[in-house]
């Protein structure tokens, strides 16, 4: 019976997807040897799905963007999809673009994920960074920066809900001249054209 108050205590945690770490912190498991022969038995049992190395969910009914930031920490969602979400672009894009230490594309059940890498300074500055539900996702502003700090061209389809001043402010923690020339071109090119 002690075996399932295991899964209980992981039941009771709002996260929808686990990494080791969560698990080993949940169940108080110190020894490593014996927090994966656990883990192991709990995946083949069903109680645990084994999404990829180190990262599980509780069931089916997982949050993506909880998955996307859980591969490598720290990482957050930024980039298209916070934009798309925002409206100031109106591409569909099926991956979920992440913030994060490497950059690449992994493809974990079903989901795409695609990883850009920031600089450690910015990486690692919360400035312009939400927690919602589980996960780490960027401002409207910040997902603007990171997207002109690495694409020196990239086209907004709508520019109108980006607050300049915000964006002014949150440009100092890249530490990058280019950047400031290019967020304000993109806000005199705006204000012409609003």
């Amino acid at each position: 019976m002690a075996t399932d108050n295991l899964i209980v205590k992981l039941y009771q945690s709002p996260k929808t997807i686990l990494t080791t770490k969560d698990i080993a912190l949940i169940w108080k498991e110190t020894n490593p040897v014996n927090l994966i022969s656990k883990i192991k038995y709990y995946a083949k049992q069903g109680s645990l799905i084994r999404l990829t190395r180190g990262v599980f969910a509780k069931d089916k009914n997982y949050n993506a963007k909880e998955l996307a930031t859980s591969i490598y920490t720290p990482s957050y969602i930024s980039f298209e999809t916070v934009l798309r979400e925002a409206g100031i672009i109106f591409q569909h894009h099926d991956s979920i673009f992440v913030a994060g230490p490497y950059p690449m594309t992994k493809k974990v059940d079903g989901h795409t994920i695609t990883f850009r890498k920031l600089k450690d300074s910015v990486l690692y500055n919360a400035i312009g960074v939400n927690n919602e539900k589980n996960y780490s996702i960027a401002t409207s502003e910040r997902a603007f920066l990171d997207t002109i700090y690495l694409s020196s061209k990239f086209y907004f389809d709508n520019l109108r809900s980006i607050n300049w001043e915000v964006c002014l402010e949150l440009a100092k923690i890249y530490d990058n001249k280019q950047l400031i020339k290019r967020l304000k071109k993109y806000q005199t090119y705006y204000q012409k054209h609003a």
